[in-house]
């Protein structure tokens, strides 16, 4: 991998090595200052974990692919992946075709609490690629909390989802079994766990979760996009550009979440919070994701907005956009079509987070 240059302003160049390394080193275990008994438990523990849109990160000049943070916030939605995990003698096996991200986590977790046994891992995503979910994320999660609920719950839902942030990984292009640290706000992590609309700080705390759009439909759209969002094109676009606009537009973006966001939340107003959420497209590094795609991404979400939808975001680094109404799916078929466009997905957003069950 290059050695890749970020420049954040004039006075702001760093440069960091992009070395990828084999799953299951360079972990970052836990510090817990309790007691942990991790005591093997029979049968198959399975976990099914919401995903989620990331609607934006909050400042990008706090994470890097080696430090996750910069805050954000976004929300679960009814699209699952699970995990199944149940306890062997000895050896990981691991029935997933990225098998070298649930290595590596698997590694962090036996670390931190102390288990010198085996696992039995089968995952199953939610099939849906590319369409800004946060596949990766949503897996660690879930086969965390798998194993997890297998050794008794020697850890709460809260340290696995800090363990999970600071060990989110990607494969490389090589696919072979090799990992690279890649961005992480734990947005995803925290929307899966407690479900509804969550707002993040810096180094992973959660500031603010609450139940969101209840009754509402949430749509995916994936417009046309020619430009790469992934690799040291994403890389590119989020250290150096985002960077530095998110110098400029970090004081208001916070004063927004703070000030309008929440409490339109807490009312349940989806409008004042659609309102909100198309501000903040125009600022900082969330400007900086939609123009790296096309300024026609700004013209499909204003014209989506004429049409009555109430909450338009492009997710995460996008193209995919998503939108939340109260619109039926005929309703929303209707408007697409009518703007050239097609609905990828249609789903509700989970309030109630992901679920642990046992069978023998």
């Amino acid at each position: 991998m290059p050695l890749m240059k970020i420049r954040g302003g004039d006075l702001d160049l760093v440069e960091y090595d992009f070395e990828p390394f084999r799953a299951g080193t360079n972990i970052r275990p836990l510090r817990i200052d309790r007691p942990l008994r991790p005591v093997p438990r029979p049968g198959t523990f399975t976990v099914r974990a919401p995903a989620r849109i990331h609607s934006t990160v909050l400042d990008m000049n706090r994470f890097s692919p080696d430090q996750p943070g910069g805050g954000g916030f976004g929300y679960a939605v009814r699209v699952y992946s699970t995990a199944r995990a149940e306890c062997t003698a000895e050896g990981i096996e691991i029935e997933y075709e990225r098998k070298p991200i649930i290595r590596h986590i698997v590694e962090a977790f036996r670390a931190t609490v102390g288990y010198q046994g085996g696992f039995r891992i089968a995952a199953d995503d939610h099939h849906y690629k590319h369409v800004g979910l946060g596949s990766t994320g949503t897996m660690l999660l879930a086969v965390s909390h798998a194993m997890n609920a297998a050794l008794g719950s020697p850890l709460t839902a809260e340290e696995l989802r800090i363990l999970v942030g600071r060990n989110f990984v990607e494969e490389t292009a090589e696919n072979d079994d090799r990992v690279a640290f890649g961005f992480e706000t734990g947005v995803g992590p925290a929307a899966s766990t407690y479900g509804g609309f969550v707002v993040m700080g810096d180094e992973l705390a959660l500031a603010y979760r609450h139940p969101f759009a209840e009754g509402k439909n949430v749509f995916v759209i994936i417009p046309k996009s020619g430009i790469s969002s992934s690799g040291k094109s994403e890389f590119d676009l989020l250290m150096n550009r985002a960077r530095d606009l998110d110098y400029r537009d970090r004081p208001i973006k916070a004063y927004m979440v703070l000030m309008d966001l929440l409490p339109a939340l807490e009312r349940g107003d989806l409008k004042k919070a659609g309102d909100v959420m198309w501000e903040i497209e125009f600022r900082g590094s969330k400007r900086a994701e939609i123009e790296h795609h096309d300024f026609a991404i700004y013209n499909i979400m204003s014209r989506l907005r004429e049409a009555g939808i109430e909450f338009v975001g492009m997710s995460s680094v996008g193209p995919s956009i998503a939108v939340i109404t109260g619109k039926s799916e005929e309703e929303m078929k209707a408007i697409a079509d009518s703007l050239g466009l097609s609905v990828a997905l249609s789903t509700a957003v989970d309030n109630e987070g992901l679920k642990v069950t046992q069978t023998a």
